[in-house]
């Protein structure tokens, strides 16, 4: 996994600000290769579907940029319950969580 720690724990501490304390984060894509190098920083939340809302999902973009800095990072969130997209499905199976 190609974050650091620092990263990871702002991250899940992030995301937990903005989705509520049971939301759950996954890193999927190319930092989940420890071979690959760059790439931007690839996060699906799962989060109760009253928190699942575009408003928390910006202000969870804002906010990582702070955060992190300059990394761009892409955001897939799935409201808790309710089935499942594409990126969702390929996320849960080849992510990690963090």
């Amino acid at each position: 996994m190609r974050i650091s720690a620092a990263e990871r724990a702002a991250i899940v501490r992030t995301v937990r600000e903005v989705f509520g304390p049971d939301a759950q984060v996954r890193l999927f894509g190319s930092r989940v290769d420890d071979d690959r190098r760059g790439g931007d920083i690839d996060l699906h939340v799962e989060a109760a579907p009253e928190q699942a809302s575009f408003h928390n999902e910006i202000e969870l973009e804002v906010r990582l940029q702070k955060a992190l800095g300059e990394r761009r990072v892409d955001l897939v969130v799935h409201a808790r319950g309710t089935p499942l997209g594409a990126m969702d499905s390929i996320a849960q199976r080849q992510g990690v969580l963090l």
